[in-house]
């Protein structure tokens, strides 16, 4: 897998998102949470991944497109090391649940925990 984060590998799917949140699992490291589950795809993709912020803690646009950002680029940096291996095809939603604005390095971190836990509990 590349370090690339294209559009076939964004989740657009608004059926699947609304499947992601009632029958998907999730895994935490604050402030970040990930909301997954196994699905297939026609597309040859493994993942396809969503971020989302909240409105309630980050009232402005300029701050929820900021952290998101962040998250897609701390992503796409990390996932050619956790999905080499995995066979399976995911639905990934990445949640900042958090109440401040983070910086890159602190959210790159809890994005290698969060895969490890993934990683872990996946296997």
């Amino acid at each position: 897998m590349n370090f690339t984060y294209n559009k076939k590998e964004k989740l657009k799917s608004k059926k699947l998102i609304d499947q992601l949140f009632t029958e998907g699992q999730s895994v935490s490291a604050f402030p970040l949470r990930l909301v997954f589950l196994e699905t297939t795809f026609d597309d040859n993709v493994i993942a396809k991944t969503g971020v989302s912020v909240s409105k309630r803690y980050f009232k402005t646009a300029v701050d929820r497109n900021r952290i998101k950002r962040l998250l897609r680029e701390s992503y796409r940096l990390n996932k050619a090391g956790f999905f080499n291996n995995i066979t399976t095809q995911y639905a990934f939603m990445i949640l900042y649940i958090g109440k401040e604005k983070p910086t890159f390095t602190l959210v790159e971190n809890k994005m290698k925990m969060l895969f490890d836990k993934f990683s872990s509990k996946i296997s």
